[in-house]
């Protein structure tokens, strides 16, 4: 008798496909209702207290929690040579993620301490899964992605201790660490995949590493981070964020090539890297008091997390497909539209502050769009069989 796999299907082939797929539908659901409670259009029971918390933990633990599910999970394996959760596994690791979006809605008929443990195992099981890989090729330069990962974790706890009440106010200590940990988990991926990423899409080109400006790069942003978390402002803060602006400015400057503007997959990246350098440009002048400081924020949200997250699973999707690596129409579309939603979001209030709820309304529209693009252009490619024949 055929034993048949229900799992053996290329969506589950390797981590990429699943929570790619999982990311970009989140990307859609998760901001249509956040759009229906923001303007109270939906009513409904919910675990967080606040829609701003849920909001916040969707998209950050949720949303880009899913993205770098697929990255590593996917990643790890090319590292290694050892293999990552797939089949069976690979679709566990997935339901306990869309469980942790789903039960916050069972408030009340399921104890919220279940909620949250739901919610909080994703990350340490993920880390679990990578971790074994890790430690059977002896890939020292992973761990540090499992430690991303457990003190992302701690992030995520903080968040649900306030609440269930345990402690007060830990809430926004959480976010700002998960913030600061997904920005330095980009900068590190950054220094490993922009380069090689440039190099390949633009032949004749060789792009300079410095592990100076990587150190000093990931330094600063953990400095001005720290600062944040402390609640440190004022001139302290924005000397601290000048000088990430400068850092990273001369790290970007040494794979910059000017033909990344002729290829999609590149200039998104290197968009949204640019994002998380007005990130802190903003953090210095919302230290001194200039402009709010929840603009930087959502600098570093919509346009570093937002923009660098369509593009890399944009890019990751093509190269482990078999495809050639050039975004369609559409996407280029979709990487402009990503942009100009972080644009408005992040630029806009400045000019016009009354107009702060059209703002978020033409904001999410082209966030929307933008991601609707990418699930149009990107359902086949994920669900589909490589082209090219070979595993993955």
């Amino acid at each position: 008798m055929n034993h048949i796999k229900p799992f053996n299907i290329p969506f589950f082939a390797l981590g990429f496909r699943t929570f790619f797929a999982l990311s970009g539908l989140s990307a859609l659901v998760l901001m249509v209702l956040w759009r229906s409670l923001y303007d109270g259009s939906l009513v409904v029971d919910n675990y967080f207290f606040s829609n701003s918390y849920w909001h916040a933990h969707e998209m950050l633990l949720g949303y880009t929690v899913a993205v770098i599910s697929g990255f590593l999970l996917t990643a790890v394996k090319n590292w290694t040579g050892q293999e990552t959760p797939t089949g069976a596994s690979l679709a566990s690791l997935a339901l306990l993620w869309v469980y942790g979006r789903i039960l916050p809605f069972y408030s009340g008929l399921l104890a919220d301490e279940f909620i949250a443990l739901i919610d909080f195992l994703f990350l340490p099981v993920l880390a679990f899964c990578l971790l074994k890989p890790i430690m059977a090729a002896r890939y020292l330069r992973g761990y540090v992605f499992i430690a991303l990962l457990l003190l992302m974790s701690f992030g995520n706890a903080l968040i649900h201790m306030e609440v269930l009440g345990w402690v007060e106010q830990s809430a926004w200590i959480g976010f700002q660490i998960v913030i600061a940990l997904i920005i330095v988990m980009i900068l590190v991926i950054a220094g490993r995949v922009f380069p090689f990423f440039t190099e390949k899409g633009l032949p004749g080109t060789l792009t300079i590493r410095n592990p100076l400006y990587d150190a000093l790069s990931i330094g600063s942003a953990l400095l001005v981070f720290a600062l944040t978390i402390m609640q440190v402002s004022g001139y302290l803060l924005a000397i601290a964020a000048s000088l990430a602006v400068v850092i990273n400015i001369l790290r970007v400057k040494d794979w910059y090539e000017f033909r990344i503007w002729y290829v999609p997959l590149l200039w998104v990246l290197y968009v949204g890297y640019a994002w998380i350098i007005v990130g802190f440009f903003m953090t210095a002048l919302g230290a001194i008091g200039l402009i709010q400081p929840t603009l930087a924020l959502h600098a570093f949200t919509i346009g570093g997390i937002g923009v660098i997250t369509l593009g890399m699973m944009a890019r990751v999707a093509l190269g482990h497909t078999g495809r050639i690596l050039k975004a369609s129409q559409a996407m280029a579309i979709a990487f402009a539209l990503i942009n100009l939603a972080a644009l408005v979001r992040v630029l806009i209030p400045l000019l016009l502050p009354n107009w702060y709820a059209d703002i978020i309304y033409a904001s999410s529209l082209l966030w929307l769009t933008a991601f609707a693009l990418f699930a149009f252009v990107y359902a086949p490619i994920l669900t589909t069989a490589r082209i090219d024949g070979k595993e993955g």
